[in-house]
């Protein structure tokens, strides 16, 4: 069943250049799936490098790709900061809200610093798997941490609670705003060769299904492409 809807979904890219992605999924439904399962297949297409997803009307300025879903984990980071924040100065220091200080306290201690440097050196989401990054930020963490200690040691503030937290949450929004920089420059980089087809206008606020053209080819060759109001698909 899988590789039927596969080998339809890929053969609909090909051949309906206007073939939009909810399309694509209604399509497939029909086959006898169900919408996740065809979301998800394209989902797995794109994973796999048989179809790619992409915007017609990228973000071209840093503030609007900060705003972006592309920037999601960004503000995940300052809400998690924020909410570790709150649950050290605002929230009662008694059951069970102390269980969620301890939680926070944990993963902005353990995790949210070595993520943001992770996600600096590493912007492009292929350079490392899920685990990957898990493991590298756990570790950065346990690196990180102890460092800001050692240099709060040697500080009028000392090694304290304010002064922890501070230092902590600092190196955490600097280190994103480095990220956020690093994978904008990356995503400018891969939309450039769009910016003529996105000029004309006619894409504007949609995303499409476009197929890959292989290297050499004429640059007279039309490529299909399939619009929806969120993202964009291209078939290698």
């Amino acid at each position: 069943m899988r590789e039927q809807a596969e080998e339809a979904i890929l053969a609909m890219v090909k051949a309906k250049p206007d073939l939009t992605v909810a399309a694509a999924i209604e399509d497939a439904s029909k086959l006898g799936m169900k919408v996740h399962e065809a979301a998800g297949l394209l989902n797995q297409l794109s994973i796999e490098r048989k179809i790619r997803i992409e915007d017609s009307n990228p973000p071209k300025s840093l503030s609007r790709y900060a705003r972006s879903i592309y920037s999601l984990w960004l503000w995940i980071v300052m809400a998690s900061a924020a909410l570790t924040a709150a649950s050290i100065y605002t929230f009662p220091q008694q059951a069970p809200y102390v269980y969620l200080r301890y939680f926070l306290g944990s993963v902005f201690v353990l995790y949210l610093p070595g993520y943001t440097l992770i996600e600096a050196l590493y912007p492009i989401k292929e350079d490392l798997s899920s685990l990957e990054r898990l493991a590298l930020s756990i570790g950065l963490s346990l690196a990180l941490t102890p460092l800001v200690g050692l240099a709060l040691n040697y500080t009028p503030w000392e090694i304290r609670l304010n002064p922890i937290f501070t230092a902590l949450s600092l190196l955490t929004i600097l280190l994103a705003i480095l990220a956020l920089n690093r994978k904008f420059s990356r995503f400018r980089l891969a939309i450039e060769p769009r910016g003529d087809e996105e000029a004309s206008g006619q894409t504007q606020g949609r995303r499409c299904l476009k197929q890959f053209t292989t290297q050499g080819s004429s640059s007279s060759t039309t490529t299909p492409k399939m619009k929806k109001p969120s993202e964009e698909l291209r078939k290698k």
